[in-house]
């Protein structure tokens, strides 16, 4: 008899993120073993003390670093590949309730709060060069399998990620082919950070 799968959704599912990615994943090592929790301490003067909370700067930069590993230069499809994969959402700190910061949030904030100065800048290097030094980024290539099927494969028929950018050369690119606009559709220009 031929089956069909019946497409129903579920009112509650009992899962954790957690269990869901593979131990070997390169996010999850990058987690284990790079140090971010330097980074709102590196930011705090950036931030007023008084107001409703920002979105935690320590997010924007696993974005970025996501958008880093995985050539993905559009902040708006950077966004909308976190929302989607659990990989991600469970790497940048996010539930599968927590709703992923708009794109907008992302650039203003790129353009205006770290416009001024290289603490962007330093922040994202200083996270590349720990990747590099714990050997999973080399600045050359990346390869990754994270295959659980039984295969006859070897080492050699794996196909490298390649990063092609250098960190400053990303961040310029970014900054590109993501313009701030206001409300008018008019090119946006910071005047000064508050």
């Amino acid at each position: 008899m031929l089956g069909e799968s019946q497409q129903s959704e579920q009112m509650f599912y009992y899962v954790r993120v957690e269990d869901i990615v593979p131990e070997d994943h390169l996010l999850r090592l990058i987690d284990r073993h790079i140090e971010f929790s330097f980074i709102r301490e590196k930011v705090k003067h950036l931030y007023s003390h008084t107001g409703r909370p920002s979105v935690d700067p320590e997010v924007l930069i696993r974005m970025l670093l996501i958008g880093y590993l995985y050539g993905i230069i559009s902040e708006c499809r950077l966004c909308e590949e976190v929302k989607t994969h659990i990989g991600y959402r469970w790497f940048v700190g996010l539930s599968l309730e927590d709703k992923v910061p708009d794109h907008s949030t992302f650039s203003k904030n790129r353009h205006e709060r770290f416009a001024n100065g290289e603490v962007f800048q330093g922040i994202f290097d200083e996270i590349v060069r720990q990747c590099m030094e714990k050997g999973f980024v080399s600045g050359k290539h990346l390869t990754v399998d994270s295959t659980h099927i039984k295969a006859n494969a070897s080492f050699k028929s794996m196909e490298p990620i390649v990063v092609e950018l250098k960190p400053k050369e990303y961040i310029a690119k970014v900054d590109k082919d993501n313009p701030v606009k206001d409300n008018k559709g008019e090119p946006w220009e910071p005047d000064s950070i508050r």
